[in-house]
């Protein structure tokens, strides 16, 4: 099926209208989201990503430029119109009591249900409907008080399904939620984006997830020139390295994620294979101590899959055998 472009943005500006004079978060904004897509924003503190997406929802106006949804730009649309075009998810916890989970994303149905809000057979069927979708039919007759951080965010995202709108945008949906919850999350709006060809786009400060998990990425730092692509161009191209340049930080081009660039001031022989071998890699690398099968060394440490344990040879041609990481560990150290 062919993607459309249901959003393109213009030479966009973006702030806040001061009494003298804006005060401009980003500027020379270009680019475009196409729908069955999940498109993520990326980008530092202060960058301008929340200012850029309630700038995108209406709520703040442009300073220059031009937004353009599903061809028509965004100034001539009525605010009733809009709340059948563009969903929104915001950041922060929500404080509502005495109200039940189907109750609340019942609210989405709002834009078409008149001034009473009274819900329909053909609304309550859209409500049941997204709480199956979404994987929430146990929590519907919860009070939205009583739910954990990532149940919340669910029946938030049910709630802007229900909305039915083709565009959803979301701030920072993965904040406040364990881990878990998080890869939940983003893959739950990856295949809603899929499966029902929505256009979704969210922020996030879970780089490592967002460059596993979204189609397109952009890239927004201060001043500098907002870069988009897939995490696979954009790392074939250098922009991913460049991106987050900070002492101990490092892009990995082969798995197309950020680590930890340690900085060594030792180093001895590493033998074996296996995933015993990555493991103690990794221990003494966070050590300062850089352990490869192709350095030569008095030191020779050996850690294979095969093997019951682990092997240290010493410079004293003595042999030690350990049991645990911890044990290798803690025995370079008091030889080095």
């Amino acid at each position: 099926m062919m993607k459309q472009e249901t959003i393109q943005i213009k030479e966009l500006s973006i702030g806040y209208r001061g009494k003298t004079r804006p005060h401009i978060v980003a500027q020379n904004i270009n680019a475009t989201i196409c729908n069955g897509e999940l498109t993520c924003l990326l980008g530092a503190n202060g960058a301008g990503k929340s200012t850029l997406i309630r700038t995108l929802s209406a709520f703040l106006r442009p300073l220059a430029g031009e937004i353009i949804i599903m061809g028509k730009p965004l100034r001539e649309y009525t605010d009733k119109q809009l709340a059948t075009v563009i969903g929104v998810v915001l950041t922060g916890k929500s404080h509502l009591r005495n109200i039940t989970v189907s109750e609340l994303i019942g609210l989405g149905r709002s834009p078409y249900t008149g001034f009473w809000g009274t819900l329909k057979k053909k609304d309550q069927s859209i409500v049941e409907n997204v709480i199956e979708l979404v994987g929430i039919g146990d929590l519907k007759t919860n009070m939205v008080h009583t739910l954990s951080d990532g149940e919340r965010q669910k029946v938030m995202i049910a709630k802007a399904l229900a909305q039915e709108t083709p565009i959803i945008f979301l701030d920072e949906p993965t904040a406040f939620i364990d881990y878990p919850s998080k890869i939940e999350i983003l893959h739950l709006l990856h295949r809603l984006s899929r499966e029902m060809r929505k256009t979704i786009f969210f922020s996030t400060h879970d780089l490592e997830l967002a460059l596993q998990i979204a189609d397109k990425v952009w890239l927004m730092e201060r001043n500098k020139e907002l870069l988009s692509g897939t995490p696979e161009d954009l790392a074939l191209d250098g922009s991913l390295g460049g991106f987050f340049k900070s002492k101990g930080v490092a892009f990995d081009p082969w798995s197309g994620l950020y680590r930890v660039d340690h900085l060594f001031d030792k180093e001895l022989h590493l033998k074996g294979n296996g995933l015993k071998y990555a493991m103690v890699q990794k221990a003494l690398r966070r050590n300062g101590i850089y352990a490869s099968s192709d350095v030569n060394s008095q030191i020779v440490v050996v850690a294979d899959d095969a093997l019951d344990g682990y092997t240290i040879h010493t410079p004293k041609e003595e042999k030690l055998h350990v049991k645990k990481i911890l044990d290798v560990v803690d025995a370079i150290l008091s030889i080095l």
